[in-house]
């Protein structure tokens, strides 16, 4: 719960003091004795714009104090404006306001049509939170939601020029109730929060009208962020969470077989050997992660239905499993078992050698020539090889070279009448058919 009324059901805290939708009205808050004044990085961000912004960093302390020991009276919140009394020592009191420039009405649709576009910002915002990712998205359609330096502008009635105490005291006041309400921020920028949902669902429900939009919203959530605006938002942003422990070993998978059978059309078995690959592969890619050679290494290729399937085979799940892995990527047994050799050999490089047949361009095959011309030295050594596209056969033997994509040679060997991988790929064609040459 958050002392302030929640705007949208019109439900009233006893300790604010009420208003209309422009404006909000926040009870005193207590002491402040030994707690940061904003915990929140959109409050930390506010703070910074007053402390970049204040020319007398004594009048930034004096401010603290007062805000700490509950000399700021209760604080109101229109648009442009937060105002509030403040006390000094002496019992003085000074009505103390700090001004924020508004958005423009083009500048407020701007903004919302960036957060209707994207599920996640509205359900950030109705959570009450502000994360990053929608100050960044903003900012990179525009819209600056934060203060920036010099854009709190104080007013005090003690007569000040410039951030004095009690201003000060007012805007470290309003950091707290940042902390709890990012509503409060769009308030000042000219939205209350009833007005800013109705207008979100508004615009959400017009977009689930017409599949068109969902296109243009696409477009826009890829849109990134410049690497300037990136930067320039370092000092607000939060660091990064620290890195996970690693974990030795994968979890114990559970066992879903009991006594209730399952619904029809579900293979407990694979569900298990799924739920143990999954958390196998978790584990995997959490060691690969915290490794001192993880950030120079680039990430692995993303696997087509089939290659996942050859990959799960490759695990040994078990002839019924393995028998619906086959049939679910389009192969028969044999066909999978030699899928699943040329996977163990050499990754998704070595299941293109086996289900790939290409023709190499001029370049690539004068590469693959000369190898070929300068890979056996005595003429008499030399095997007679018959050359179909990126293959070259040994005529009478039952040997094979295919030449990858990569410029390396895969070995094949000619079993049951079909062609199998017979070993890892080498950078040369005579290494590849080393092992071959007395089938040949």
């Amino acid at each position: 719960m958050h002392p302030e009324r929640d705007e949208r059901d019109g439900s009233r805290c006893p300790d604010e003091g009420g208003s209309a939708d422009g404006e909000r009205t926040f009870g005193a808050l207590p002491v402040a004795r030994g707690r940061a004044f904003a915990r929140s990085w959109w409050g930390q961000a506010w703070l910074k714009a007053l402390e970049d912004t204040a020319l007398d960093g004594e009048q930034l302390r004096l401010g603290r104090r007062h805000a700490r020991g509950g000399a700021v009276g209760a604080v109101s919140v229109r648009p442009g404006r937060i105002t509030a009394v403040v006390q000094d020592r002496d019992h003085t009191r000074h009505r103390s306001d700090v001004l924020l420039q508004q958005l423009s009405a083009a500048v407020w649709d701007r903004f919302l049509d960036m957060i209707a576009d994207r599920a996640g910002h509205i359900a950030a915002l109705l959570d009450r939170d502000m994360p990053p990712v929608l100050v960044e998205d903003a900012a990179a359609a525009g819209i600056e939601l934060l203060p920036g330096i010099g854009d709190l502008e104080p007013e005090c009635g003690c007569g000040a020029w410039d951030h004095c105490a009690h201003s000060a005291a007012l805007c470290y006041q309003l950091a707290r109730l940042l902390d709890q309400d990012p509503f409060v921020l769009l308030l000042l920028r000219g939205r209350g929060e009833r007005e800013l949902l109705d207008e979100l669902q508004a615009r959400s429900a017009a977009r689930a009208v017409g599949p068109a939009d969902a296109d243009v919203a696409a477009e826009r959530s890829g849109a990134g962020v410049p690497a300037a605006e990136a930067y320039a938002a370092r000092d607000i942003l939060p660091p990064l969470p620290a890195a996970p422990p690693p974990v030795d070993a994968p979890g114990t998978p559970p066992v879903l077989g009991g006594g209730t059978p399952p619904a029809p059309g579900v293979d407990v078995a694979a569900l298990e050997f799924l739920i143990a690959d999954t958390a196998a592969r978790a584990q995997r890619l959490l060691a690969e992660a915290l490794s001192a050679w993880h950030p120079d290494s680039p990430p692995p290729p993303v696997l087509t239905p089939a290659q996942d399937a050859v990959r799960l085979a490759a695990a040994g799940p078990g002839e019924v499993i393995s028998a619906r892995l086959a049939a679910g990527s389009g192969r028969e047994a044999r066909g999978l078992a030699a899928a699943v050799r040329a996977w163990e050999l050499g990754g998704t490089a070595g299941l293109a050698a086996l289900e790939e047949d290409w023709t190499p361009g001029p370049e690539a095959l004068a590469r693959a020539t000369s190898k070929l011309a300068a890979a056996w030295e005595d003429d008499e050594a030399r095997p007679r090889l018959r050359a179909t596209r990126n293959r070259w056969t040994v005529i009478g033997g039952a040997a094979q070279l295919r030449y990858g994509r990569d410029g390396r040679w895969w070995p094949y060997r000619r079993e049951g009448g079909r062609w199998v991988p017979a070993g890892p790929a080498t950078d040369g064609p005579a290494g590849a058919l080393a092992g071959l040459s007395a089938e040949g």
